[in-house]
């Protein structure tokens, strides 16, 4: 065997070590889609309906998949933004109004989120809403002054560690609750029940397919990757790409669906499960207090994770469309206000989460239907346009998502 023999076949590593590398803006979006919002709509789906929606969540997570990876390809190959582009494409006034609207589901994501982790510190320690609230938004200061301070590939790992944190929290619980795998397996099968169980499904969609990653993950692959015209390396990054986003989603929908399947098994039928406080005690009395705590701790990592991203999601919103640059610690402290406004007046915390969702719902098509023309035109992508059967999917998945959120506004204004 000669020297050029034994030597190929270890030339040929490296490229694969690169590529792992190369992952992780994913990671940092998908904290997007195990927020609280999504606790609050998968245990009211499990504990209302056990198995029936479990195809929303597959769907919606098959959905997120080419969502996110039409996301991160477009700010790879163009090393613009989705707001940027938009911003570019829109006279003044649809600018403003374009903002507005995404602003609104900025808004509505951090509501969620710093209400979960208000509802995680009450859980475990005690804390009255109100000022768990007020911590909530000062640890998302801290995480955030760490993407300042040390940049993204710190912010990365910071996430990606509670994103582990989120995973052994609310998937630990199915280790040892009583699903019904058959039963299970029925819900694979795409079916309502009644006006609720639509309701819950568009605040299930709304809170795994969410606007602000959509427009956020076009940043974070840029920022990550940096702008680059060489074909050979845009090849590279759309292969990291793909990994990354299917890993990062893999991960995202199976503790999605673990939650729906722990309250299909352990919560159906159980007084109080309509809030995520009444859940936990329910958990706790169903799965012993070691797995009520765990629970409590993955809903804690998830509201100072995803309020951090949110964060990072809204000054991107604002620069792409605004051409304003707002520092990060500065709108986090801004857009804290309207969610301590709720807890302060009392309103139903898992009420607000499930309502939040339901808006995040509405604002997707704004986000997803621009995603879908901008990737399919060669104009701005050049030898990178989608293609032909990607172009298809993108067009159904933003027609479904049309199609249920005309449904859900129909059954609203009927009652």
């Amino acid at each position: 065997m000669s020297a050029a023999e034994v030597t190929t076949p270890v030339a040929a590593r490296p490229p694969e070590r690169r590529l792992l590398r190369l992952l992780g803006p994913a990671f940092v979006a998908a904290i997007a889609y195990v927020d609280p919002g999504n606790v609050a709509a998968n245990l009211s789906a499990g504990a209302g309906y056990q198995y029936l929606l479990v195809w929303v969540l597959v769907a919606a997570n098959a959905t997120a998949v080419i969502v996110q990876y039409l996301s991160a390809k477009l700010g790879v190959v163009t090393g613009r933004t989705l707001p940027e582009l938009l911003g570019e494409r829109l006279p003044r006034p649809g600018r403003l109004a374009f903002w507005a609207q995404a602003e609104l589901v900025a808004a509505a994501t951090d509501l969620a989120e710093v209400i979960g982790g208000a509802i995680a510190l009450q859980i475990l320690f005690g804390i009255p809403l109100l000022p768990g609230g007020v911590l909530v938004g000062a640890i998302s200061v801290g995480i955030l002054a760490v993407q300042s301070a040390r940049g993204q590939r710190t912010f990365e790992s910071v996430v990606i560690a509670l994103l582990a944190v989120i995973t052994v929290g609310f998937v630990a619980g199915l280790v040892v609750s009583p699903v019904d795998w058959g039963r299970a397996a029925e819900g694979l099968v795409p079916r309502f029940a009644d006006s609720g169980s639509v309701l819950l499904a568009a605040s299930m969609l709304g809170a795994t397919v969410m606007p602000h990653a959509i427009y956020l993950h076009s940043a974070l692959a840029r920022d990550r990757h940096g702008v680059t015209t060489d074909p050979a390396r845009v090849r590279i990054l759309l292969r990291a790409t793909r990994l990354d986003v299917v890993l990062a989603l893999l991960v995202a929908g199976t503790v999605n669906i673990a939650m729906l399947l722990l309250a299909a098994a352990s919560l159906s039928g159980v007084a109080g499960t309509d809030t995520i406080e009444g859940a936990h005690a329910a958990i706790g009395s169903a799965l012993g207090p070691v797995i009520a705590t765990v629970f409590g701790i993955g809903l804690l990592a998830s509201g100072l994770a995803s309020t951090s991203v949110g964060a990072y999601a809204g000054a991107t919103i604002m620069q792409g469309l605004l051409h304003v640059s707002v520092p990060l610690l500065a709108r986090r402290v801004v857009t804290l206000i309207p969610a301590l406004v709720i807890l302060g007046l009392g309103v139903d915390p898992t009420l607000a989460l499930v309502l939040s969702q339901v808006a995040l719902s509405l604002g997707i098509p704004f986000a997803l239907v621009p995603l879908a023309v901008l990737t399919s035109r060669r104009s701005v992508m050049g030898a990178a346009v989608n293609p032909v059967p990607l172009r298809i999917a993108a067009g159904v998945v933003s027609a479904l998502v049309v199609a249920l959120n005309l449904t859900l506004l129909v059954l609203t204004v009927s009652g």
